[in-house]
């Protein structure tokens, strides 16, 4: 049975007004590295996405960044990392991202982090992909928008035959046990349904 092996995280260059969603981003950067996980992040040495980066690195873990060159002097490109990918614009930053990463993971961030976040669920509910999606929802920072889902849902722009198909964790050591159990239960759903379709055939 697989299990995730890299984790994408989106989260922002500013660190937030509340210390706590620090010290999310510094656990979990160090579950990262004593769990053998790769973070793939956007590169920057500011912000959560330094302090990510920078715990993962420091605990011995294994750091990819990616970040445009347009970025490198604004984000403070993280000069740590065990890889450092520089791109020419964020579309290729983020079809890296997406490419080397198994699950992805939203910490509290601005407009940047929600379009990555948003895009990712796009896919997912276009059928590109069944990378697992999940939001680290520290102190409540996601509820909103968890609340708009629910009320796109309700006014009929969300198929309840489809829901957006989120995680969410409220702590950073629920992130990995969370993700794994969602890869494992793809492959269990894969798995019926290839028995079955091994049935009708015979049938």
């Amino acid at each position: 049975m697989s299990t995730i092996k890299s984790v994408c995280v989106y989260c922002g260059a500013a660190s937030g007004d509340d210390p706590v969603y620090t010290e999310a981003a510094i656990e979990l950067g160090r579950t990262f590295a004593q769990t053998g996980v790769r973070l793939v992040y956007g590169g920057g040495g500011v912000g959560l996405m330094g302090a990510t980066a920078r715990a993962c690195a420091e605990a011995g873990g294994r750091v990819t960044g990616i970040i445009p060159d347009f970025l490198i002097g604004k984000e403070q490109a993280f000069d740590h990392a065990h890889e450092l990918v520089v791109t020419q614009d964020m579309h290729e930053r983020k079809r890296l991202m997406f490419e080397r990463a198994d699950a992805f993971v939203a910490l509290p961030g601005g407009v940047g982090t929600l379009e990555e976040l948003v895009e990712q669920l796009t896919w997912v509910q276009l059928n590109r992909h069944r990378k697992p999606v999940m939001l680290l929802n520290i102190a409540g920072f996601w509820d909103p928008l968890l609340a708009l889902f629910d009320h796109m849902q309700a006014t009929g722009f969300i198929n309840v035959a489809r829901p957006v198909k989120l995680l969410v964790a409220h702590h950073a050591r629920a992130v990995l046990p969370k993700l794994n159990t969602a890869v494992a239960d793809v492959e269990q759903a894969d798995l019926h349904g290839a028995v079955e379709a091994q049935v009708v055939d015979r049938m």
